[in-house]
C-alpha cells in the first residue's frame, strides 16, 4: 500500500506542522544540558506547542491495542541504550549522555514528526561517532527517496551504510505514512527487503527514522509497556525527518 497521494495544499500544511516540530527542536537545543530533567523538558515542548495553536500527538497514545497504558508525555525520551519511546519522567540528564527525543504534532488538521538525538554537555569520541552515523543513515535514506526509486531502496541505502561503519539498524522499528493522522498505511523499512515496495510517487508523505545501535539490533521491550531498549546495553541513536515526494525529490517537511 502506498499510502493516501496529497495535495499541494496539504503538503503546504504538512509543511507549516512540521516547522512547529523544528522549532520545538530549537526550544530544546537551548535546554538540554546536564542537571535538566526530562520532565523539565516535556512540559517545555507542551507549553510550546500549546502556545502555537497546535496540539501533541503522543500523549495519551496508546498504541494498537485498548488495554495499553497511554503514553504519559508529550516527547519521547530516549537515554543512552533506550532506542525509542523512552518516557518524560523525573531522570536527571548527566554529562556524556544522549537523549533522543521524538516529538509530533497536528496544527490545523495535518500533523508533523521528527526525532533527534542530542548530546548532553561533552561526549565521548566514540558517542560522538554514533550520532553522525546515525545523521548520515538518515540522510542517505532521505537521497534515495527520490521519485521513481521504490519504498525499499530507503532501507536498502541505510543498511549498506550501516555496514560500512559497522553498526547494526533495528529492524522491527520503522517509519510510516503521515498525514490527517500519525500513522497512515505506509511502512518504510530501514533494512534490506526482498521486494521493492511501492514506487515512490509525488504526493506521498512519510517519515524516515532509523534506529542506529553501536552493538547488536536485538531490542526489549520494558514492562512500562513503551520504553524499548538494546538488548546488549549498547548505545542508540535516533534521528527522524517527515517527508513528501515531489517531481524534483524529496522535500524535508521539519525543518526551519
Amino acid at each position: 500500500m502506498r499510502g493516501r497521494i496529497k495535495t499541494e495544499r496539504e503538503i503546504a500544511r504538512m509543511r507549516v506542522a512540521g516547522r512547529m516540530v523544528a522549532e520545538c527542536f530549537a526550544l530544546l537545543e537551548e535546554n538540554i544540558k546536564p542537571g535538566v530533567s526530562l520532565r523539565v523538558l516535556d512540559q517545555l515542548v507542551e507549553n510550546y506547542i500549546h502556545k502555537q495553536g497546535a496540539e501533541p500527538l503522543y500523549k495519551g497514545y496508546q498504541g494498537s491495542s485498548a488495554d495499553h497504558p497511554p503514553f504519559p508525555g508529550v516527547i519521547c525520551a530516549s537515554v543512552n541504550h533506550e532506542i525509542c519511546h523512552g518516557l518524560p519522567n523525573d531522570r536527571f540528564l548527566k554529562e556524556g549522555d544522549v537523549v533522543g527525543i521524538d516529538i509530533g504534532l497536528r496544527h490545523k488538521g495535518y500533523c508533523g514528526d521528527a526525532c533527534v538525538t542530542f548530546p548532553v554537555g561533552e561526549v565521548s569520541p566514540q558517542v560522538e561517532r554514533l550520532l553522525a552515523i546515525g545523521k548520515e543513515a538518515l540522510r542517505v535514506g532521505i537521497e534515495a527517496a527520490q521519485p521513481g526509486n521504490y519504498l525499499n531502496d530507503i532501507g536498502k541505502a541505510i543498511n549498506d551504510y550501516a555496514d560500512t561503519q559497522h553498526v547494526s539498524v533495528v529492524r522491527e522499528w520503522g517509519g510510516h505514512g503521515l498525514g490527517r493522522v500519525l500513522h497512515e498505511p505506509l511502512s518504510v523499512s530501514h533494512i534490506r527487503q526482498a521486494s521493492p515496495g511501492p514506487q515512490l510517487r509525488p504526493g506521498m508523505t512519510f517519515t524516515i527514522e532509523p534506529m542506529i545501535n553501536a552493538g547488536g539490533h536485538e531490542w526489549i521491550l520494558l514492562k512500562d509497556g513503551w520504553t524499548v531498549i538494546t538488548a546488549d546495553g549498547s548505545l542508540s541513536v535516533q534521528f527522524e525527518h517527515s517527508l513528501a515526494i515531489t517531481r524534483k525529490g524529496p522535500e524535508i517537511l521539519t525543518t526551519l
